[in-house]
């Protein structure tokens, strides 16, 4: 029994000695041979972290450029949340609460599409142009808007299912008077019969402010029409029932809703200004053209003159008038039978600052005797960062000063002229809603 013990305690005493001699060379050697091994994971691990610093330094570097190219980039995030935060707020009332209001808007007049598509920002559907019948919806406030436009809209051919219109009508020719005057005999005729309570005209009004065929309409003077927007500077014009509305784009010669785009903010303009249009005779244009050339600056603007004014553009025609409104810093707006022209819009819709003669025409629009803005007293009201100029003589010295102009400074002035049109246009449709708001529902209460 002891003997056969004795091999066995023999061998438990040679297995710890190994394992104290494995354990040991694991503490006093082991370490050291991994050493270089853990090394090279730190060093891996080290590189792996220059690596991502530099290509964090690198997305940092580039953004930093970005925004040096693009110091619009903020204010587009900041309106893209504006826009978000507006739509869900909409959202949210019209699910809590019903629309107080609504109103339906007939256009009549191709303006009727400026007020829609640029100041409503509004769609319409179809988008076909040349559609018989398109209608479309919007939300401003506490007011729904339904509008319809097209050849198909005609007087007691379409169902009404609002009491409130507003009908945007062409009074600047006598032909198109006597369209207008049978919309408005039409309307009040509803109004007799009470299916309208309330209307309000957009008035693509006389270019020598020549309207007085509308006063027999007005309220004010025992008619039916509540409210008076009308283009130009009429002297009518008091703030209470009868409100300036601006001339538009040339929507009947289809100019777009143009977006701004990085290119139109950033991009170097082979022009310095241009002028594309009717050249009158014994007119402030053909003195303006005059001047371009004595000096050699018609080569530094894209002019492009014609002796009769055409009332539709070709595809052709258009696009070169777009191209030439965004390949020009300056766009020269010489006065014609108004001061007021669809190329001051224009000019704004695509960055290209308007230069405009800032002088009374013939006519009888406000005058400078009685409104010290006159004219373009819409536009003056609200800031306009154009270029106003009493006589074209003055031009040379401003395209000399164009010539010491950086590019970036060119790009801020784009952006604060692309800003304020959008602005302008925005306020337009808040103040034409709060002036119906005020005028066909708080005032007819009970």
């Amino acid at each position: 029994m002891r003997l056969t013990r004795t091999p066995l305690c023999s061998l438990l005493v040679a297995l710890y000695c190994v394992f104290s001699i494995y354990a040991a060379y694991h503490v006093f050697f082991g370490r050291h041979r991994r050493a270089p091994a853990a090394t090279s994971r730190g060093s891996r691990k080290a590189a792996a972290a220059a690596a991502q610093a530099k290509e964090r330094l690198g997305r940092e570097r580039a953004a930093l450029e970005s925004e040096e190219w693009n110091p619009w980039e903020e204010d587009e995030k900041n309106e893209q949340q504006h826009r978000v935060k507006t739509n869900l707020q909409i959202l949210n009332k019209s699910t809590k609460e019903k629309i107080e209001h609504r109103v339906q808007i007939w256009g009549k007049a191709a303006i009727g599409l400026y007020l829609w598509e640029h100041i409503f920002e509004g769609t319409l559907d179809p988008a076909d142009v040349t559609a018989q019948w398109r209608g479309g919806y919007s939300i401003v406030g506490r007011t729904h808007y339904s509008f319809i436009t097209g050849p198909a809209v005609l007087p007691g051919y379409f169902s009404i299912h609002v009491d409130n219109v507003v009908l945007v009508l062409n009074g600047r020719e006598k032909a198109k008077i006597v369209h207008a005057t049978q919309w408005l005999l039409y309307a009040q005729n509803l109004m007799r019969t009470q299916k309208l309570r309330h209307l309000a005209v957009v008035l693509l009004g006389n270019e020598y402010c020549d309207n007085d065929w509308i006063v027999r309409f007005l309220r004010r003077n025992g008619g039916f029409v509540d409210l008076l927007f009308i283009t130009y500077d009429s002297p009518w014009i008091n703030g209470v029932d009868v409100l300036q509305w601006p001339l538009g784009v040339a929507t009947y010669r289809k100019f777009p809703v143009a977006e701004a785009s990085w290119s139109m903010l950033h991009d170097e303009r082979p022009y310095i200004c241009n002028f594309l249009g009717t050249a009158y005779a014994n007119s402030s244009r053909q003195t303006l053209l005059n001047i371009l050339k004595q000096d050699g600056s018609d080569k530094l603007c894209w002019v492009s003159a014609r002796e009769q004014w055409q009332p539709q553009e070709t595809n052709e025609s258009l696009k070169n008038y777009q191209d030439a409104l965004l390949q020009s810093d300056l766009t020269l707006c010489p006065v014609g039978v108004n001061t007021e022209c669809y190329r001051i819009y224009e000019a704004c819709s695509f960055g290209s600052v308007p230069v405009v003669e800032d002088v009374m025409t013939a006519g009888y629009c406000g005058n400078t005797s009685t409104h010290h803005r006159a004219p373009l007293q819409l536009l003056k009201a609200m800031d306009a960062p154009f270029i106003f100029i009493r006589n074209w003589k003055e031009l040379p010295a401003i395209l000399e000063k164009e010539k010491t102009l950086t590019l970036q400074e060119k790009i801020q002035r784009r952006k604060m002229l692309l800003q304020w049109y959008q602005h302008f246009k925005t306020e337009l449709k808040w103040k034409f809603t709060s002036i119906l708001e005020s005028s066909f529902f708080m005032n007819n209460k009970g």
